[in-house]
């Protein structure tokens, strides 16, 4: 009985929360190159331990826990029908592996949103990447200036020497780039919330702007074009009179959709700014053909894979007709819509369209500014998920996970019927 009590103590303390926080970020960001070291069962067992602490931490906690917020019923949704997707998928042992990488960095995301608040949960995120992007860079400096020979086992081109692109630990410059967008919101936040000192955030500022640069990946300006129009006009909002914000959310909810449009009309001239028509011809040739398979089964898709298998149908026709190597439709829309339909499509929208509409109103309203990082990230998530499918796998899908149950911590009906069974008051109220 001492031996149990001592171990709930542990489960349960804070020194604990911490701890397995940031193992569960050191192992999610640095799951490509876990991977490459060891092996993919090697990454799995690892996942699969700490879930099981995780889910043993919630239970200890449970009397802080409501069961009706634990997650976000979208999220519950889209898990559920990839699941079922297994009774008409073209091999059940993949989607069975596939759904159960889901449900591990899930429970991860789930864990770290109920034990750590938001600021603990930036500051966790970016001492992480402070310390994965460092090693990043190092290297690069290793394989590109020191040795000159690429590191093939991480896919180092070694190629930092000649300006770029370069990878880092992190598999391909695309998602270096990804991630370097992600750290660089997180460690402004950490710099205007006093998280850091100066000394700390401007050398993170200025290593995750340099990566995001030498990555020399096209989707990095998008994002950082995306993520710079959604800070002006949450500021804009923030510093808003209360009895003029909604007038205001609705005006530059207009002219965001006005954006878009223009931006669609004119995708040709911006491509060719952003040289990057050749990979774009790519791209469109890829989902066109993905939406003749989509023809064939709209509703359902062919079932979850996550990342292509490459030997399944019909991952492996596209390919073939392509005679291309794809992973992904390197688009987590069409991904979706491609494996489990419009239905999937639907609830993926819904899962991060929520998510976003929430944390922006918690935003909007609350006067510290940790509370811009949410959205920030769900904002760069929806971006980069037009031009690739990391939102749907590993880092990606835990980040929007995280995102999702953040938000539906302090915006959901769920909050209402706590108050109704508790007589507590609802979490953040709005502040003028």
């Amino acid at each position: 009985m001492s031996t149990r009590l001592h171990l709930a103590r542990l489960l349960g303390s804070v020194e604990m929360a911490r701890a397995f926080t940031l193992t569960a970020l050191m192992a999610v960001f640095g799951s490509f190159a876990i991977e490459r070291m060891t092996s993919t069962v090697t990454l799995a067992a690892i996942i699969f331990v700490l879930c099981a602490i995780g889910v043993a931490i919630l239970i200890v906690r449970r009397e802080e826990l409501s069961l009706l917020r634990l997650a976000p019923s979208s999220l519950l949704a889209f898990l559920a029908l990839a699941l079922i997707s297994v009774i008409w998928t073209t091999d059940r042992g993949d989607t069975v592996f596939a759904w159960l990488s889901l449900l591990g960095y899930a429970v991860l995301a789930i864990t770290i949103g109920h034990i750590r608040d938001t600021l603990q949960t930036v500051r966790a995120i970016g001492d992480t990447l402070r310390v994965l992007l460092s090693i990043s860079l190092g290297i690069e400096i290793l394989s590109g200036i020191l040795l000159d020979l690429p590191i093939t086992f991480l896919d180092i081109e070694g190629a930092l020497a000649s300006g770029g692109p370069i990878q880092g630990i992190f598999g391909t410059r695309n998602m270096l780039g990804f991630v370097a967008v992600l750290a660089l919101i997180t460690f402004v936040i950490e710099w205007r919330t006093q998280s850091v000192t100066s000394p700390v955030a401007v050398p993170s500022i200025a290593l995750a702007g340099f990566l995001a640069l030498l990555s020399a990946s096209p989707t990095v300006l998008v994002l950082a074009a995306g993520v710079g129009v959604a800070t002006a006009a949450l500021t804009i909002v923030r510093h808003t009179a209360h009895a003029h914000r909604a007038v205001v959310q609705w005006v530059l909810a207009g002219l965001a959709i006005a954006a878009l449009a223009v931006a669609f009309l004119l995708r040709h001239p911006i491509i060719a700014w952003l040289g990057a028509g050749s990979d774009f011809s790519m791209r469109a040739d890829l989902w066109n053909r993905i939406l003749d398979f989509v023809a064939i089964k709209p509703m359902q898709g062919w079932g979850w894979f996550g990342p292509w298998q490459r030997g399944e149908y019909p991952f492996n026709s596209l390919n073939y007709v392509l005679d291309q190597q794809h992973a992904t439709a390197l688009n987590a829309y069409f991904d979706v819509l491609l494996q489990l339909g419009a239905a999937g499509l639907v609830l993926f929208l819904l899962l991060g369209g929520v998510a976003l509409v929430r944390s922006w109103l918690v935003a909007s309203s609350r006067r510290s500014v940790v509370y811009a990082w949410t959205p920030l990230i769900l904002v760069t998530l929806a971006i980069d998920s037009m031009f690739e499918s990391f939102t749907l796998s590993d880092l990606g899908w835990f980040m929007l996970v995280l995102c999702a149950l953040r938000a539906g911590q302090s915006r959901s009906w769920r909050e209402n019927i706590d108050a109704a069974q508790t007589g507590a008051i609802p979490t953040l109220p709005p502040q003028r």
